[in-house]
């Protein structure tokens, strides 16, 4: 199962922003990395560069690498509706982001992990792949045997009121995917506009 393990500050450090981690490092190291530091002059990116950044941007976000992103992109594409929003509810909609929008996990690669290793459950039944795509209606939860881990459950951090798309039941311990999410409910900073631009080369 491919995935992104390389540095993460590295990543943080060449996007400005957080997207791997905590990001504590930024205030420390807030320009971007090369052995020359900041005082190497540094050419005014062109447009190309400035599309291709943020594409690479959503990729690490989201964690899907470059073909997994581009048939998403394709699937977008052939929605009605803009398709830059129709990307971000596709990404946005992948079980792995509801499990960490939900709060059973601290990280997207820590709820990739949780899906991948067949502790969350789907409609009841056990999904242990994390691109899979939910549809409004899903309930998401744990296995019975998961939710006896106390290791496992206290890691939960509880489900941020902000993302509307999503219901949690405390007492079930299940969460619902309620619907598509609006673009404008996203909090993440991306500029979906660019990478549609990109693609459309």
């Amino acid at each position: 199962m491919a995935r992104y393990t390389g540095p993460k500050t590295r990543i943080s450090r060449k996007f400005g922003e957080p997207i791997l981690g905590n990001g504590k490092w930024l205030t420390k190291n807030s320009f971007p990395p090369g052995q020359h530091g900041p005082s190497k002059r540094r050419k005014a990116p062109g447009e190309y560069a400035i599309q291709l950044k943020e594409k690479q941007k959503a990729k690490y976000t989201y964690g899907v690498l470059e073909r997994q992103f581009r048939n998403t992109f394709e699937e977008a594409a052939r929605m009605k509706g803009v398709t830059g929003e129709n990307l971000i509810k596709l990404l946005e909609s992948r079980l792995d982001n509801a499990v960490f929008r939900l709060g059973l996990a601290a990280s997207r690669p820590a709820a990739r992990q949780l899906v991948a290793h067949k502790h969350i459950t789907v409609n009841g039944d056990v999904v242990n792949v994390p691109s899979f795509r939910l549809r409004p209606g899903d309930v998401i939860g744990l296995k019975e045997k998961s939710l006896g881990n106390a290791a496992l459950t206290g890691m939960f951090k509880g489900k941020n009121p902000k993302f509307s798309w999503l219901d949690w039941n405390e007492t079930e311990k299940t969460g619902t995917f309620v619907a598509m999410p609006e673009r404008e409910s996203v909090p993440e900073n991306i500029r979906e506009q660019l990478i549609v631009e990109l693609y459309s080369k």
